[in-house]
């Protein structure tokens, strides 16, 4: 240890915290930062600061950025050329800052991530803006400070005329701290402030009706509002931005284009993650994607497969890729070099403050400056009014120092003054020159009469703050790019999918698949059909059923389980497409089969649920009623709806709203009609009650309908194509639990009964083979027949074949289409219309 120096033994804990608290506070400070004032960082202002010194303005020509960043790092921002350039390059892409600062010439980067070109092959200058941020800092407006090395003064902020921290953000880790503001549109900000300074007790939701949203450099769509009110009221919130995509047909195919993205998002990154995700079968319905943006601006095409429905590969996309993205907004600047978190009432204070501050301190340097050059005006009219005497004290000093002496001492001048009139020129004593000076001094007097007004009328100096700020967005505002979705956030995926009806079919394997209903058609008594799907080997189209996209699906098994899905759930396909499993769709077990399905609204409405209730019926003849609600929350792997007995099968359930007349249908041909209200309520996994007496071991229930309308008739089809239809009151109403009445004679020529309806004038139905073959014809070609008769041909049934299902459709008109009537204008038992402009899906 050299002499003189001592050890001080200190604690390594205490040092190491004292140490790390500098160095962050040193972080937020000086580094990470924004200073609430000008919206600016050290090393952005430094820049900006530094071109401003270097002359490269606006109106001056472009120089190499490795000069600027050179001036920069020498100068003021001793961290390495990489962060000043860095810095520089984002203030000049218009992806990055909603108003550029920077006009860049040269390559610097692009939205797919590329990086720019080095710094000693790119030039650069100040834009128009950017000039407007330093306009009057040689005024004394803001205070400086020492450089890194003491040799030099730098702003410690900006005079800005722009509210730069509003109008384009912030990003910023510190330490222990982090900021991420939001841009924000310029024209709008402009206002809201100018209704600030109309108005300081101005509430937040008012400054709204300006400042409406942020407004990203991107565009996109804003979906949802909560965030974004939560984010200027509290200065933290999650904003959702989505791509803007529209629906194009190009070649024939169906494609989503996509012209703007989230902000922050990195064009090429998020393709190429979607192709991934596609090629994963994360994402399906995808065929291929081409990015075809140009200098013209962004276009993404994703183009479809043939089945694929556009709304929900799109809403799949805004689930899975960075077509949805959300911004956290967290606004924390420094004030008064502490940070602090922001609402926008209080981001709006503070810069109408600064600006306060800076055009009081202009005022007073204009002032001082034109009280000094009225002193000098006074001298020198002094002297042309005094001129040849002025002159003889001149001449008669041996120097200029002996001048001045006598001229102060003679005409009580003040030395600057007659320094002045020492200095004068000669042609200063023509006439001319000399009225020159009197009307210089009397606008000079004018001036600093208006300079004084000025600093002592607050109301004049928040006039001059509107008036510049209104004169900035006349000269930089623009329209937003971001458009705002107000209920974006409440609304949910099906919002996008149309609500059309469609046509669900379930095959004997469990093949499901939905298909418009606008492609069948209508054909008359007795005809030969449309082939409906192509099934496969020894598989048949069991189940058929009208619904529309939105409502809820629930699926009964014979086990007696109950599961959930929602219709534009089920994979669409043609008329003649085979389908897909449901065991791939929902948990089924391996040894289960889907045998009844519901349609229901929104299971989410407590008055909807409570209101209506599921009637089973099985193989065996036993019924129960559950309330609905007992269904409105079932879980993923299913849940229990019936208590099913050995030999027994869950075979039909139906929704009702507690007051209905319950049909069961026998394949001996029989029928019982009883009150619902026979059959109490009961929990899920009860086994019901007897609904109906078998006539022989082999008989078994085919059917059960449940009928409100007492207009109605009761249609029943026999496996050999055999129906016909009967008046209700043909059935007399008994208990359940009895043998039921005869609905249909059987012979060996009808074959057992398969299906029991209830059916009116305005019905269709919808008979399909279990060879696949379909045939659509209307109830009112069907006579109302006794309950006793055999019925009448329905369809040809081509050798061994057989009916596997029917179901109904309602029509309104029916209109003429060559030797087919095609259902127009057709209606859901509900009443909701169907929407026959559904486009043609061909496999």
């Amino acid at each position: 240890m050299a002499e003189g120096e001592k050890l001080i033994p200190i604690n390594i804990e205490d040092e190491m915290k004292s140490a790390y608290i500098d160095y962050s506070m040193s972080v937020i400070v000086s580094r990470a930062l924004p200073d609430v004032r000008d919206g600016l960082k050290p090393v952005h202002r430094r820049v900006l600061f530094g071109m401003h010194e270097l002359g490269v303005r606006s109106n001056s020509a472009h120089k190499k950025s490795a000069r600027i960043v050179g001036e920069v790092l020498g100068k003021y921002h001793p961290h390495g050329d990489t962060s000043v350039y860095d810095s520089m390059v984002r203030m000049a892409q218009e992806w990055s800052l909603r108003y550029m600062l920077v006009d860049g010439q040269g390559n610097f980067g692009s939205i797919d991530g590329d990086s720019p070109a080095a710094m000693r092959y790119t030039e650069a200058r100040m834009r128009k803006i950017a000039d407007d941020m330093l306009a009057d800092i040689e005024k004394d407006t803001v205070d400086h400070q020492l450089n890194f090395d003491d040799s030099l003064q730098e702003p410690t902020v900006l005079p800005t005329r722009v509210p730069n921290l509003l109008i384009n953000g912030a990003s910023g880790i510190a330490v222990g701290m982090a900021t991420n503001m939001p841009p924000h549109n310029l024209s709008e900000v402009v206002d809201g402030t100018v209704a600030y300074i109309d108005n300081h007790d101005i509430e937040i939701d008012e400054i709204m009706t300006h400042i409406k949203a942020p407004d990203f450099p991107t565009g996109g769509i804003i979906y949802g509002y909560d965030g974004v009110k939560e984010a200027f009221h509290t200065g933290k919130g999650r904003v959702v931005m989505r791509a803007k995509a529209t629906f194009e047909e190009v070649q024939g195919r169906d494609c989503i284009v996509v012209t703007e993205i989230p902000y922050q998002v990195n064009k090429a990154d998020m393709i190429k993650k979607t192709a991934d995700l596609v090629n994963e079968k994360k994402i399906e319905g995808i065929a291929t994607i081409r990015d075809e943006s140009d200098r013209n601006g962004m276009r993404i095409v994703y183009i479809l497969r043939k089945d694929a429905i556009p709304n929900i590969v799109l809403n799949t996309l805004y689930k899975y890729t960075s077509l949805q993205a959300s911004f956290s907004v967290n606004n924390i600047a420094l004030v008064n070099g502490r940070p602090q978190l922001l609402n926008v009432k209080e981001m709006i204070h503070y810069f109408v403050e600064h600006r306060h501050e800076v055009v009081v301190r202009r005022t007073k340097f204009e002032l001082k400056k034109a009280e000094d050059r009225a002193h000098i005006l006074e001298g020198l009219i002094i002297a042309s009014d005094n001129i040849d005497e002025v002159i003889a004290i001149i001449r008669a000093s041996s120097n200029a120092d002996a001048a001045r002496e006598s001229l102060m001492e003679r005409f009580k001048l003040s030395e600057i003054q007659a320094k002045a009139i020492v200095d004068m020129r000669l042609r200063q004593l023509t006439g001319l020159e000399q009225d020159k000076l009197r009307s210089e001094y009397e606008e000079i007097i004018k001036t600093i009469a208006d300079l004084k007004d000025i600093l002592e009328k607050k109301e004049r100096r928040m006039q001059i703050i509107k008036d510049e700020l209104l004169e900035i967005k006349d000269k930089y505002g623009d329209l937003r790019r971001s458009e705002i979705n107000f209920a974006g956030g409440d609304l949910s995926m099906e919002d996008m999918i149309p609500d059309e009806q469609v046509v669900i079919t379930i095959s004997h394997a469990g093949y499901i698949k939905r298909t418009s209903l606008s492609e069948y058609k209508t054909q008359n008594r007795g005809g030969v059909g449309q082939k409906a799907s192509s099934t496969r080997n020894e598989d048949f189209l069991e189940h058929l059923f009208v619904g529309t996209n939105h409502q809820y699906m629930l699926f009964f098994t014979q086990n007696g389980k109950c599961y959930w899905m929602r219709v534009f759930e089920i994979p669409e396909g043609s008329r003649t497409s085979k389908g897909r499993a449901i065991q791939n769709l929902v948990n089924i077990e391996s040894d289960d089969m889907v045998k009844a399905f519901i349609c229901t609204q929104d299971l989410k409405d407590e008055e909807y649920v409570n209101n209506h209730y599921v009637i089973m019926a099985t193989k065996k003849g036993m019924v129960k009623k559950t309330s609905l609600e007992q269904y409105s929350r079932p879980r993923q792997n299913g849940i229990n709806a019936i208590g099913i007995r050995e030999d027994d099968e869950l075979l039909e359930a139906k929704l009702t709203t507690g007051s209905s007349q319950i049909f069961l249908g026998l394949k001996s041909g029989k029928a019982i009609r009883f009150e619902e209200g026979k059959t109490r309520p009961m929990g899920r996994n009860a086994s019901g009650v007897r609904g109906v007496t078998l006539a022989h071991e082999n008989d078994e229930v085919i059917g059960m309908v449940s009928v409100n309308d007492l207009e109605e008739e009761i249609l029943v089809v026999s496996e050999n194509g055999y129906g016909k239809r009967s008046s209700i009151e043909d059935y007399r109403i008994t208990n359940r639990g009895g043998k039921g009445v005869k609905t249909i004679s059987i012979t060996e020529k009808t074959g057992g009964l398969v299906a029991i309806k209830n059916v009116s004038d305005s019905d269709d139905l919808m008979i399909i083979n279990k060879s696949g073959i379909a045939i659509r014809m209307s109830v009112e070609d069907l006579r109302v027949m006794g309950r006793a008769t055999q019925g009448v041909r329905l369809i040809n049934i081509k050798g061994n074949d057989s009916i596997a299902a029917v179901a109904k459709v309602m029509k309104e008109e029916p209109q003429i289409d060559g030797e087919n009537i095609v259902q127009e204008g057709a209606k859901e038992e509900d009443g909701t219309a169907l929407d026959n402009n559904s486009p043609e899906i061909t496999e």
